[in-house]
This record gives structure tokens, sequence and C-alpha cells, in this order.
């Protein structure tokens, strides 16, 4: 087993009405926040109102900022940064899914400084202060909100990058599994396909940590099992707590104690997709995964026979793998580059081409342009 940190000071409030910790949470940190949020979901399912309640009842002032898209965009930081400044905001309150804490992640490293978000994301310059975030989270997902990273793009440099640093820690998340209940079968399904990407990710990191190796099948586990259910129940609080804390744990620290790191290379690949042609993160990953699986079939026979014995009861690497692509399917998410139209021989060129420039690989499982070519293939 490597040696290895473990930090975590994000405090989690799970559960039914923990909303109603907000407002106390917040003040602790002063009287003024911007308040960031997508295209206005919250607003017709009634969590920003519960919000504003919140921030109203403890004389917390704010500013909003709405509008962060999926696969959120810098430029958007850069605004909310300024909103922020002029404001004099000291606090960040993010509500949403990993886009918009994410995005606030951003927005609370760089207000303190005098520099712009990718300055810190390119790793040209090194933070030294942020404001507190605070996230109220309505997608079940990413796991952001219990961790240090945030992946954001910038179309000007043509690259998606994702951060990680200390001070990025959200101070406290508030998951109400009924705050997700009006996520859609598909954003569902998605959400579900990115917590066993992250559990296959640190699967695939180096280091012998069997107790790691424990907790990752146990979070895959909970996605195959209950996630089935929840796509044919959407409305289901026990199901969605189910997944949300999975999605949690999947991505908090756990799952990589006790080994150098994750790998990553499957998200590098799907950044790319989305990059370019604004696939939804986790459909990225179910298209990436098999392939990638596929091409290091050989090279980690072992790790891939490992994980296929214990969740599936197979002995073979084309079977596990061909499991993993069957769960994917089942849960609808697309596994083939031609099921989100990207079979175009012009878009597949263009997607090769944006991978082999921002040299998409993992931190341990290296890709040459030539190995990114035939994974593309095996996309197909």
């Amino acid at each position: 087993m490597e040696n290895f940190t473990y930090y975590n000071p994000t405090k989690l409030h799970f559960g039914r009405h923990v909303i109603e910790n907000l407002g106390k949470s917040a003040i602790k940190y002063g009287s003024r926040a911007i308040l960031i949020y997508g295209k206005g979901s919250i607003k017709t399912n009634g969590i920003y109102d519960l919000v504003v309640k919140e921030l109203n009842s403890h004389n917390i002032e704010y500013t909003e900022y709405s509008g962060i898209k999926s696969n959120p965009l810098v430029d958007d930081v850069d605004s909310a940064v300024e909103q922020a400044r002029e404001f004099g905001a000291e606090m960040v309150i993010a509500v949403g899914g990993g886009s918009v804490v994410d995005s606030g992640k951003g927005i609370a490293l760089t207000v303190p400084s005098s520099h712009k978000a990718w300055d810190f994301y390119s790793r040209k310059e090194k933070p030294k202060k942020a404001l507190p975030l605070l996230s109220v989270l309505t997608l079940a997902a990413t796991g952001t909100e219990m961790n240090p990273v945030s992946v954001l793009q910038n179309h000007q440099t043509d690259q998606k990058i994702g951060y990680a640093h200390p001070l990025m820690y959200p101070a406290h998340s508030f998951l109400d599994p009924q705050n997700t209940i009006s996520v859609n079968k598909e954003y569902t399904a998605y959400g579900i396909a990115d917590l066993t990407a992250h559990s296959l990710e640190a699967w695939f990191g180096v280091g012998d940590a069997s107790l790691s190796d424990r907790i990752v099948i146990s979070i895959i586990q909970e996605a195959m099992e209950y996630g089935p259910a929840l796509l044919n129940d959407l409305k289901n609080y026990d199901l969605r707590a189910k997944i949300m804390y999975a999605a949690t744990l999947a991505l908090n620290g756990l799952t990589n104690n006790g080994r150098i790191s994750g790998d990553w290379g499957v998200h590098a690949l799907g950044h790319e997709m989305s990059l370019l042609y604004d696939v939804p993160h986790g459909a990225s990953l179910t298209i990436a995964y098999p392939a990638w699986l596929k091409f290091h079939k050989y090279k980690l026979n072992k790790r891939i026979l490992s994980l296929g014995k214990h969740l599936f009861s197979s002995y073979s690497t084309d079977d596990t793998i061909k499991k993993l692509e069957e769960f994917f399917q089942k849960i609808g998410s697309p596994t083939k580059l031609s099921d989100i139209n990207l079979q175009n021989e012009d878009k597949i060129s263009r997607l090769l081409a944006s991978m082999n420039t921002n040299k998409a690989q993992g931190i341990h499982h290296k890709l040459n342009d030539d190995d990114r070519s035939q994974i593309i293939e095996l996309m197909l």
C-alpha cells in the first residue's frame, strides 16, 4: 500500500430539509454573498425560494449570477468574479449540479486575487486564498460537493482542464435527495454513469489498496443495483438518496487512499468530446470507457479480470468489458460515437486532432497519437 494523507474539510449536510442549515452556516463567513446557479430550473422547482428564504432570514445580502451551463465556461467564472468583487462578496453560494459547483470553486479561488481564473487552471499562478464556498447540490453525479477539484472549458485556448487545490474544498455542502427528484431520466442516467466512471478511474490507479478496492466495488454495486431501479421510479426519495450518497463517496478521496492516484485517462478523452461537441460529461465517459478498456485489455488484464470477478462473477476480460458496456446501455447512456451522431469522418478527424493537441491521456497509463487513433476506432 502506498503512503497517503487523507484530508477533507467539507462539512456535509445530508438528508431531508438540510437546506434549513444554510443560513446559520453562511452567516459565519459574513453578510454578503454571490449566489450562482444555472439556467433557472431552481426557480421552477422551488429550490431557489428555499435558498433565498435562508439568506433573508439571516440578513445575508446577495447578488445573483445565473446562466452557468453544463460543461462550464471560464468566461462565466471571470464575469461572476468581477460581479462578486464589485459587490464585495464574502462567500460564494453555488446552487446546482457539478457545473455550477465547479464554477463556484473557480470564482471562490479567483475573487481574492488579481488574476483571471485561467491563470490558476493553466498553472501559471498559484492561489494564496479563497472565499468560502457553500454548495446546494441538485444533481448526483460529479462528487464535486466534497472534493477540491474543478473542471472548466476555455474556447479561446480550445482546452478543457481540471484543476485541484485544497483551497477549493467547499466549506459546507447541502445534499437533500429531494432536490434531485426533478432531474430527468437522461441526466439521472448520466449521473449514474459519472459516479461509476469515477470509481473505475480509482480502480485503474497505481497501488495495492485492498480496502480502497472494496470501497470502489461497493460504490459501483450500488450504482448497478439501484441505478436502473431509480430510472424506473424517478420520484423515489430512497433511491435518489442511495445514488446521491454513492456519487459523493466515489470522488471524496476515499477510493484513492493507498494508491498513488487514479488514472483519469478516460476523463481526459471524454473532455475533448464535451469541448468540441458539448457532449454531456457522463455520456462522454460511457463512450470512452469501453473503448479504453478494450485498448488496454492485455496491459491491464489482471485488473480487468479482478473487476469482472467482483462485479459480474466473470473470469473473462472480454466478458467483463461487454457486461460493463451492457450496464451503460441498460441505463440509457451511449456507448458508441454513432449513438450521439458523431460517426461523421470530419467530426472524428477533428476529435482526434483535439485529443492529440491536448495530449489526452492518463496519469499512469500514457497514450500517444497512434493509441488515441486506435481508441477512437474502438468508439465507432
